[in-house]
């Protein structure tokens, strides 16, 4: 159905077309262009890192992570339950065992003590998941990480713009990762960054992600990689994204704030801001008091001509990793309780009080 208001929808009010026909006008389509590395360079400095390299998606930016750095069968990676899947099925891809680990109740991100307690002799890293734009509790997983010899990877693709203790995430691991899907805060319609200030790292990213070419002999490759790259089409998108990308990070916060100020008295629970952070709010978020509410809620507001969209469902109840029983108590709570409402920058004040006064409504006739 068409929606009054999408969960979400992009804002291209900047260079997009601009960019793109120079693109077209030059025949510059593909992977190879002068869009990659200003995109690139311009990330770089906006994140504040020493090096980045673009790829095709979020997903396969998470993939080349952990495979430079080495990990693969017989390995071990802590990662939260409560994420989207692709932290997980990357892991999973590498022949890695993701090992599930439960959030906190505040932030809904990564718990640090559940961490300490799934580190073996066969875990090699740690991946801070940014759920929803807030930034996990950095200062200790850093700590963790060191203390055990850990890698420390950052999965950046909800955080766009959200900072810890004033320094940007994607700044703490050893290789930290974006998405630009269509609905993230910027976007290249698909596409992806792995950032670092590690330059072997990097070198050995970039050299796997052009599939294994070596350095100094044309068409000779060395090892088995990957065409992970971007196009210039898309590098050039997201090099007019970034232009706007304060005003977009901005009008998300305004957003955040309106709808706090018109779900004050009802009976939700949002997705709020903890400790010194700045939340970039990628998906303005609530809990209800049960799943049968939750679905109800959905269900009416659908029928008002809103979309939303349920928080994700922890990892570790699906069916492909659910073999060996677990129980996390605040990733299954949040999981099952909590609603995504639409969230894109461009939203409006006016349409923000009709998504509350529909959730009101919902709890009126409830009642």
């Amino acid at each position: 159905m068409a929606y009054k208001i999408p969960i979400y929808q992009p804002s291209l009010d900047g260079n997009e077309k601009k960019y793109v026909n120079e693109c077209l006008d030059t025949n510059w389509i593909s992977s190879r262009g002068e869009f990659i590395s200003k995109f690139e360079n311009e990330f770089r400095k906006f994140v504040g890192v020493e090096h980045a390299t673009a790829v095709s998606n979020g997903t396969v930016a998470l993939h080349l992570a952990l495979v430079t750095l080495g990990i693969g069968p017989g390995d071990e990676v802590i990662v939260p339950s409560f994420t989207y899947i692709a932290s997980v099925s990357a892991i999973s891809i590498t022949g890695a065992s993701p090992v599930f680990v439960d959030s906190l109740e505040d932030t809904w991100q990564v718990d640090p003590k559940d961490v300490k307690k799934k580190i073996t002799p066969r875990t090699k890293a740690i991946m801070a998941v940014h759920l929803y734009g807030h930034p996990c509790e950095m200062d200790e997983l850093v700590k963790i990480a060191k203390e055990h010899n850990l890698f420390l990877i950052e999965d950046c693709a909800e955080a766009f713009g959200s900072t810890y203790k004033d320094k940007h995430v994607g700044t703490f691991g050893d290789l930290s990762t974006f998405s630009f899907y269509g609905n993230k805060t910027i976007t290249t319609g698909e596409g992806g960054m792995i950032v670092t200030n590690d330059e072997t790292l990097y070198d050995r990213a970039y050299h796997l992600k052009m599939h294994g070419l070596a350095k100094y002999r044309e068409y000779w490759h060395d090892t088995i990689g990957f065409n992970y790259r971007m196009t210039n089409i898309c590098a050039a998108i997201g090099l007019a994204q970034l232009e706007n990308a304060e005003e977009k990070i901005v009008k998300k916060r305004q957003v955040a704030e309106w709808y706090n100020e018109a779900l004050k008295n009802l009976p939700v629970k949002p997705h709020g801001e903890y400790g010194k952070v700045f939340h970039s709010y990628w998906m303005y978020s609530i809990l209800v008091e049960s799943p049968q509410v939750r679905e109800e809620i959905r269900n009416f507001m659908k029928a008002e001509g809103i979309e939303t969209r349920p928080t994700f469902f922890p990892a570790h109840t699906m069916p492909m990793f659910s073999q060996k029983f677990q129980k996390l108590r605040v990733a299954e709570y949040l999981g099952w309780h909590g609603i995504n409402l639409p969230s894109y920058p461009d939203l409006t004040k006016e349409q923000i009080q009709f998504i509350a006064a529909a959730i009101s409504k919902y709890f009126s006739q409830r009642n």
